[in-house]
């Protein structure tokens, strides 16, 4: 039986794409001859074990977080122990979690196998990107295989690309499941076309964070005629600078955090998804896919190196606008909204482009794939 130790920063009903991602990776390697258990974070102070189906969870305490990184003082301690009474044969390291490296490294020893799950490259906080690159280059070199979502990030990384030989792409995938309409959908749906009934409608959603580059949609809402409206989900250490910036256009609506019908019905009822994102930061782009599945043209910015341009190819199923070029970004809201038969067919292109690359009926062959190559074809047979 081989064991395998996930460690994610946050882990489930803690939902980012980045535990989303870690959820699919431990469902997809499940089976009767492997056991798993997830060691990452808690919000709050204490230490507490719990499971997500039928998984056990570890989530250590911690006491801060600073620049996203969370502090705890009995980390070390806990995935020592971890190691020691678990012994796992393989552990999958989501990166970033500097914290959680210099302590993985302490103690995952020689003979175990080492997935780098890699997410992103720290590129806003350029203290710690200093601090600790020779970290991350000690990791990867222990690292026995690289797993990146876009071949676009293996290439322009600083990091993966010296290291190609031990990187795999496996695109991100969708939860169809959780993006099944309900009736509850429908209703709330109905809802807001009446609400909207005559306006172009433009919509987004995410944490109000610096890379998600909010400020350059809100920017581009300024030049919209007054039939547009522009609805902006989520919430963030943002939120309030947003809205100061948007205080006097009434075509900006912010709605605050959103249940999954209330997002479903939002992505059902929009003309146009709006994913203006500004950095590597995003490296994929989960709730641009998802867009996408339910048959939506997305505008976007072109940013080097990350995996949004991959998914949401320029002149296919969107436009992509000059990075941070706010006339561009508004022109090409305009042009989507206002062109209908673009709009349909970039639409039913979107979600050709998501159903039959980014599910998660596709995510699982190919990881499990990867890890009976990474175990020597010792997985077990549903991982073959």
């Amino acid at each position: 039986m081989k064991k395998i130790l996930h460690i994610p920063n946050y882990y489930y009903p803690h939902i980012g794409g980045i535990e989303q991602t870690a959820g699919d990776c431990v469902s997809a390697l499940a089976g009767e001859d492997v056991e798993q258990c997830v060691f990452c974070f808690n919000h709050e102070k204490g230490t507490v074990t719990d499971e997500v189906n039928g998984v056990p969870v570890t989530r250590v305490g911690c006491f801060a977080k600073i620049a996203s990184q969370s502090l705890s003082a009995h980390y070390g301690k806990e995935l020592k122990k971890m190691m020691e009474e678990f012994d796992p044969d393989v552990v999958v390291f989501h990166h970033p979690n500097p914290f959680g490296v210099h302590y993985l490294m302490k103690c995952i020893g020689k003979t175990r196998k080492l997935v780098v799950y890699y997410h992103l490259d720290i590129t806003k906080q350029k203290i710690l990107r200093l601090f600790f690159r020779g970290q991350t280059s000690r990791l990867l070199d222990r690292a026995d295989m690289i797993v990146a979502t876009s071949m676009n990030y293996i290439e322009d990384s600083p990091y993966l690309s010296r290291r190609r030989d031990k990187c795999v792409a496996v695109p991100s995938c969708i939860n169809e499941d959780r993006l099944r309409v309900s009736e509850e959908t429908e209703r709330l749906a109905e809802e807001y076309r009446r609400e909207n009934a005559g306006k172009k409608v433009c919509f987004a959603f995410g944490r109000h964070v610096p890379y998600k580059g909010l400020t350059y949609l809100v920017r581009a809402a300024r030049s919209l005629p007054d039939d547009y409206v522009v609805y902006i989900g989520g919430k963030g250490p943002l939120t309030d600078k947003l809205k100061r910036e948007a205080h006097n256009d009434k075509k900006v609506v912010f709605l605050g955090r959103l249940s999954d019908e209330e997002l479903k019905a939002r992505f059902m009822t929009c003309d146009v998804f709006c994913f203006p994102s500004i950095t590597k930061n995003e490296a994929f782009g989960l709730g641009l896919a998802e867009a996408m599945y339910f048959g939506k043209p997305a505008a976007t910015f072109t940013i080097k190196g990350s995996g949004v341009n991959y998914v949401c190819p320029n002149g296919e199923t969107g436009i992509e606008s000059p990075n941070r070029d706010v006339d561009a970004y508004a022109a090409a809201l305009k042009r989507l909204c206002e062109d209908d038969e673009l709009r349909a067919r970039m639409g039913r292109a979107a979600h050709e482009r998501v159903a039959e690359n980014f599910t998660y009926a596709g995510y699982v062959p190919v990881m499990r794939k990867e890890m009976t190559v990474l175990c020597g074809g010792a997985a077990h047979e549903d991982m073959s």
